[in-house]
Formats: C-alpha cells, structure tokens, sequence
C-alpha cells in the first residue's frame, strides 16, 4: 500500500530567528506517523504573504495532506487566516459557534472584549471549521485538486486538543490507513556505530516492509523496528524480527519498551521496594529532575543535595575538609564521601553521585574541563568511574546524568 504523504507548515518570524523553538511539529509527526501518515516534508515560514502562498503551492504538488500552525492571532502580523481566505477564493465570515467561545473565555478571565478580539471569530466560509476547545483562534480544513489542508493555532495545547480530537479522527476515516507498529529497545553506554556494526547481517536481511532505526541520545541509542499493518501475520512477523534483534544486543539492551533509562532506573526501584537519593554537584539537580518527571517517582525518590559549594559538601553529605583539600572536589574520594552521606542524610537505600568540570572554564591540566566522576552506592558497595566528556556545558552535563543513572542501574540489577 501506497503511504499517504503529508507536509507539516510552521508560519512565524520568531521560529526562523530562533526566539521560539518548534515543538509542534515533533508532536505532530510522532501522532500523524501512529495512524499511518508519512510526514516527508516540514517547511518554517515568516510572516509574509508570498513565501506562504508558495509553499502551498508547492506542496500540495507533493503531499496529499498540508498541515499549518501558527498566524491565527489577532495581530498584525498574523496573516494566516486572510492568505487562506484569499488562496482558497471565499470570504470572512463570522461563525456563530466561535464568537460565542470567544465571549465565553473572556467571560471566564474578566477581561474586556475589544473587536480585534471579536475578529478572531471570522473564518472564510470555503472551510470546514475546526472549534478551539483550548482557546479562541478557531482551526480551519479545506480542501482543493484532491488534496487536504488544515490550518491550526500556533500554542501547542491548542494545536494538540485539534490535532486529538477533529483532524486524526478526520485523517483515518478518509484514508481508511493501515496503521504503522513501532517495537522498541533501549541501550546505553554503546555508540550507533557499535551497534550498526554488530546488528549489520541482521539489518540486511530484513524483510522490505519492516524497517530499523537508530535513534541516539545522549550515551544511549534506541533501536526501533517498525512495520505497516497490524494484520496478525504483520505482526507475527515483527515480533519474531524483535525477539532476534533482542538477542543480538541483549549485554547492552535496557529495556524492550519504548521509554526513558530514568523510568527504567523508577521501575527497577519500584520492582524491589527499593528508594533512592542523589547529591550532585557538576549536574546541578538535573539527575533529580530527570526521575521527578517520571509520574508516580515519589514512591521511589527520597530527594536530592545539589552541593555545588564545597562547604554544602562538608556540612550536609559530611564530606571531609582534608579530602577536599588534598584531592580535591572533583575526585574518587569525594564522590565515595557524597554516597555514604547520602545514604546517611536521606536514609535511603541507594545513592547517586557526581562531581566534576563543565566548562567552558574551570579546567586544569591534571583536570580538563570536562573531566566527572560518578559514583553509585548502597550499604554494601560504591561503585565509581570516571568520564572525559568534550562537549559544551549542556551537553557535559546530560551525558554525566544519563552514565550515571546506568551506572546505577547496573548496580540495582547486580543487588
């Protein structure tokens, strides 16, 4: 089966110029893709007339559906809703059922109505009207030669309430799509090239209708098989294909599900009715932030000290003066130091910890920027390692938490 193309359109000045980072079409190809639809092109636009009207011209020559966000305010430079009115041959109308959420929401946030905010409400009347169940800027279809365009607000939970509840549904019932199933695994501490190298045979033979992907980040690479159709053989198929591909990195597999190393670390935890703890020094708490964003994380937490001072290190983690004297804050013996008075503090049963040079300054010879140790522990043991990273800040910084949290899944797993 032929797969039914879509092209994804971002209008806005603020996210050519880097103001505003596009999130929406991230979103919006991961849901398109669940149904069945292919988004093989996404185009940026700013706020003008021609290079908006082009690009529909363009890509309705090589998409069936043309998705647009953003433009649908009540500015000036939102130009969105009069470029389609125009491009499609109607007319601005007021819809009845729009002005009145507009009103409502006002209503409900005590502000006055002024008529640019009434205007909102006018929509050409060549197109089916999507209602904003989320806001005031109402969502647009139209359709022209065959093809299919839906012009949606620019706010994300805007976007999504229309995405979720009018135009999927819409899509798959016109389409009548075969939807694509994604099986996925999760590695860590390996590189893409690793594994390519090692899982080569095994790609080459794959049938043409299932496909594998890498998809790296940060110290850990997910490999995805993918297959349209969710027929029983399809199916078989593709998990006979998961099981081999399993086996092949099975020393440096995770987890056989599509989700984060910190919610496999939660789930690990939550397994064994055990807690953990963190004290971060270089990381800055953003290890805690990784496991506190995991839904239900406080059955496992038990909190963290971010002692980015040497001072936070000796009077709450009960860190040494001589050690951080002799050998220093970045260094085995400290990170050791920080685990047993963690797990002391926080009375927990396992502890994380880190220290170490992020940049761009603070290197030294003997220690470069870059340069982190790690430690995990419980009341048995501390494991340690050291890392070189040689990226910037951010970087440095998410890949010590990732190796870390590995590194302490590694330790849960051997308890």
């Amino acid at each position: 089966m032929r797969p039914v193309l879509a092209t994804i359109i971002t209008i806005g000045d603020e996210l050519l110029i880097g103001q505003t980072i596009d999130t929406n079409s991230a979103w919006m190809a991961q849901e398109l893709n669940k149904i069945g639809v292919w988004v093989h092109r996404r185009v940026a636009i700013g706020d003008v007339w021609k290079d908006i009207w082009q690009s529909l011209d363009e890509e309705s020559k090589l998409s069936e559906i043309i998705l647009i966000t953003g433009g649908l305010g009540p500015t000036a430079d939102d130009i969105t809703k009069p470029l389609l009115c125009q491009y499609f041959g109607g007319k601005l109308v007021v819809n009845e059922e729009a002005l009145q959420n507009v009103k409502t929401i006002f209503e409900k946030l005590n502000r006055p109505l002024i008529e640019r905010n009434l205007k909102q409400a006018e929509v050409p009347d060549v197109c089916t009207v999507l209602q904003n169940r989320r806001g005031t800027a109402p969502g647009m279809w139209f359709e022209k030669d065959g093809k299919i365009f839906v012009s949606m607000p620019g706010v994300p939970h805007e976007m999504k309430g229309m995405m979720l509840n009018d135009v999927l549904p819409a899509l798959q019932q016109r389409f009548q799509l075969s939807p694509i199933v994604h099986r996925t695994l999760l590695t860590a501490g390996v590189g893409e090239s690793f594994l390519a190298e090692r899982i080569k045979d095994f790609e080459s033979s794959l049938p043409s209708n299932i496909k594998l992907a890498y998809l790296p980040n940060y110290g850990m690479v997910k490999l995805r098989l993918s297959a349209t159709g969710n027929d029983a053989k399809t199916i078989a198929e593709l998990e006979a294909l998961f099981d081999m591909l399993k086996q092949q990195v099975a020393d440096v597999m995770v987890i056989d599900e599509d989700i984060t190393l910190q919610e496999a670390v939660g789930r690990l935890l939550k397994s064994k009715n055990k807690t953990m703890a963190t004290a971060e020094s270089c990381t800055g708490g953003y290890i805690s932030h990784l496991i506190t964003s995991i839904r239900g994380s406080s059955n496992y937490f038990k909190g963290s000290v971010v002692s980015y001072d040497n001072e936070v290190k000796e009077n709450l983690l009960h860190v040494s003066r001589q050690t951080l004297e002799t050998t220093g804050a970045v260094s085995e013996e400290t990170v050791i130091q920080m685990i047993k008075g963690t797990l002391q503090s926080l009375k927990t049963d396992y502890a994380l910890a880190t220290s170490g040079i992020m940049g761009p300054e603070g290197g030294t010879t003997e220690k470069p920027v870059g340069t982190v140790w790690v430690a995990v522990g419980n009341r048995e043991k501390v494991r340690t390692h050291q890392f070189h990273f040689r990226f910037d800040r951010q970087r440095n910084i998410e890949l010590t938490a990732h190796n870390a949290l590995n590194m302490l899944r590694k330790l849960i797993l051997e308890s």
